[in-house]
């Protein structure tokens, strides 16, 4: 490839709608006869690493130059298809170390993947002419496939490994290009065939309002007001308080009470959202979405309960909304309760 006359690849597709930069690689480079690790270091060079970091959010400079100039997409193009798209709207300002608020963690080590970071819907994957994965799947608050009416599932439901595209092609001597994407990289069962359970949701008017947000996410295009961002940023500092280890915060079991559902021992307790396995995550954000869909009603008599101090209700959240702030500060004085 390097004898090249042009600096475009002899194969050359365009990301397909919301594809994820690391599936759009690894097609890439199998539509090329190629492993993934060959491809990568034949057209980027042995001095650039590229499995050994999370590329779907650090996405680097010359990366994201090469993939444009090789398939001739626009830069903007072969950006949009790394999680930068949704700076502004799951986290404020994008950063290259700590987490990133609502996206999953991959939890690397080399080129391993220890954390459940990469969902996947297996009717998607059964469906697409070609198997590919999706940036929304990326998203810890989106836990369902409104399309299918179904659950994601985040690991392989044969082995329990996680998902790991790049992986696929590793030690395997057969031709790339024989083994889509929805293959397991660990013991080849095919997710497309994977079983998952219909959506079910702890009430109402929680379900609603998650079903909205994925709805949103599936659209792609469709713009949030500011309101639903707000919404988001509330959303997740709710599955915060739920884990964390303060005393005297009880929020998860007041909420999971009210409900009737059976909480979830957290172990451990600190973890974000973003770090915990579909089961955990799903829980907690159940429960967090009963609380916003009538905040003001839910979260002054959890405070009344004495589940939850004022103290905490804005620790940790960055420039809050004028909307919560007005329904928190009245919770200042206990002598209310």
């Amino acid at each position: 490839m390097s004898n090249l006359p042009s600096k475009l690849w002899p194969v050359r597709d365009r990301p397909l709608p919301d594809e994820l930069l690391s599936s759009w690689l690894v097609r890439l480079a199998h539509l090329h006869g190629l492993k993934a690790q060959s491809f990568c270091h034949l057209v980027f060079g042995n001095e650039h690493q590229v499995w050994n970091r999370d590329i779907d959010r650090l996405a680097p400079a010359w990366l994201i130059e090469g993939l444009s100039t090789g398939t001739g997409v626009s830069m903007s193009t072969a950006l949009d298809s790394t999680l930068r798209v949704y700076e502004g709207l799951f986290y404020p300002k994008f950063r290259t170390a700590g987490n990133l608020p609502w996206v999953l963690t991959q939890q690397m080590y080399h080129r391993k993947r220890n954390g459940f970071g990469l969902q996947f819907c297996p009717q998607c994957l059964k469906e697409d002419t070609v198997p590919y994965f999706r940036k929304r799947w990326r998203i810890a608050v989106n836990t369902t496939c409104q399309l299918h009416g179904c659950h994601l599932l985040d690991r392989c439901p044969a082995c329990g490994h996680a998902i790991a595209v790049h992986r696929l092609d590793m030690g395997n001597g057969a031709l790339p290009e024989s083994a889509p994407l929805s293959q397991c990289f660990a013991c080849g069962v095919n997710l497309a065939l994977a079983i998952t359970s219909p959506i079910y949701g702890y009430a109402k008017d929680a379900s609603q309002l998650l079903a909205r947000i994925e709805q949103k996410l599936e659209a792609g295009t469709v713009q949030w007001t500011r309101v639903e961002i707000e919404e988001l940023a509330v959303l997740r500092h709710l599955t915060g308080l739920m884990t964390a280890r303060y005393q005297h915060d009880y929020l998860r079991e007041y909420v999971a009470d009210q409900l009737r559902v059976k909480d979830i021992i957290l172990d451990p307790k600190g973890l974000s959202v973003e770090a915990r396995p579909w089961e955990e995550r799903r829980h907690l954000i159940q429960l967090a979405a009963w609380l916003l869909a009538d905040i003001d009603y839910r979260l002054t008599n959890a405070w009344k309960a004495g589940s939850i101090r004022y103290n905490l209700l804005l620790k940790g959240l960055d420039s809050p909304p004028a909307w919560y702030v007005k329904i928190v500060k009245p919770l200042s004085n206990w002598r209310d309760r």
